[in-house]
């Protein structure tokens, strides 16, 4: 195919395989706690990271990176402040997010596409950036096995997960770092407008097919990989925003499953 015989769409491909491996991970954790906001807070608080890397003349992902470990802190200290409201840490950091974004915004000088990170550039990125999205990558992977089954029990009842003897706090202080990397290093590549849409759509469609934790985890990274890849192929092909391909076909798909659904008289959702 024609597609591979550029090195700058190889490497779109393995960046790809590599985020519809970890963003789906985290997005089954994050739909079963029912927070799936926090993935939109956390990637405006990237597009502010972004913004701060600009200014400093550091790589804006290694900024994204920064400004999401921070913002997790600052949604668990929140949080902790409003016990018996845990979405208002969502919200605030996502005001803050988009407010910081704004004000950095306009401090950013030179010839920068800011573009390129509302919507993904993966066919875009540096040396360097490839190099931080394998080590950090690994980091999540290499945690997310380590704490499978914490992550687990802690997603559906954490009060009997404390009970069992699970360190709530601590498993749920890793994830957020594990979030807050997951979502940084996808600024650049998928776009921190559709960051939280991948995280979602995958585990959406495995949750219609799978079973059990295990089965809806491994149904949506098999759906993120089948995302991301055709999407990156169709958006060679025609001309698009590999960001946009990507999303909306993982859009289709899930329209597509609802009708399987419909026409076979299974309730959708069920």
């Amino acid at each position: 195919m024609e597609i591979f015989q550029y090195d700058y769409m190889i490497r779109a491909m393995v960046v790809g395989l590599i985020l519809s491996i970890i963003i789906p991970i985290m997005g089954v954790v994050i739909v079963n706690r029912r927070t799936s906001m926090v993935g939109d807070a956390l990637s405006h608080v990237s597009l502010a990271g972004v913004m701060g890397g600009l200014i400093m003349g550091i790589n804006p992902v290694l900024g994204a990176v920064l400004g999401c470990l921070i913002a997790t802190f600052f949604m668990e200290f929140i949080r902790k402040k409003f016990p018996s409201y845990g979405e208002i840490s969502t919200a605030i950091i996502m005001s803050f997010g988009v407010g910081m974004a704004s004000l950095l915004s306009g401090f950013v000088t030179g010839p920068t596409n800011i573009e390129s990170f509302l919507f993904g550039s993966i066919i875009a990125i540096t040396d360097f950036e490839f190099i931080m999205i394998r080590i950090m990558a690994l980091i999540v992977i290499v945690n997310s096995f380590y704490f499978f089954k914490d992550l687990m029990y802690i997603s559906f009842d954490p009060i009997s997960a404390a009970l069992s003897g699970v360190k709530v706090d601590f498993v749920g202080g890793i994830f957020l770092f594990l979030t807050a990397v997951t979502v940084a290093i996808s600024s650049r590549t998928v776009g921190v407008l559709i960051i939280s849409s991948l995280m979602v759509l995958p585990v959406s469609c495995a949750m219609q097919l799978g079973k059990g934790y295990r089965g809806t985890t491994i149904l949506s990274v098999l759906f993120g990989i089948f995302f991301t890849e055709v999407g990156l192929i169709i958006s060679y092909y025609g001309g698009l925003k590999p960001g946009g391909s990507i999303v909306l076909l993982g859009v289709v798909t899930l329209l597509f499953i609802f009708f399987i659904q419909f026409i076979k008289g299974k309730k959708i959702g069920s």
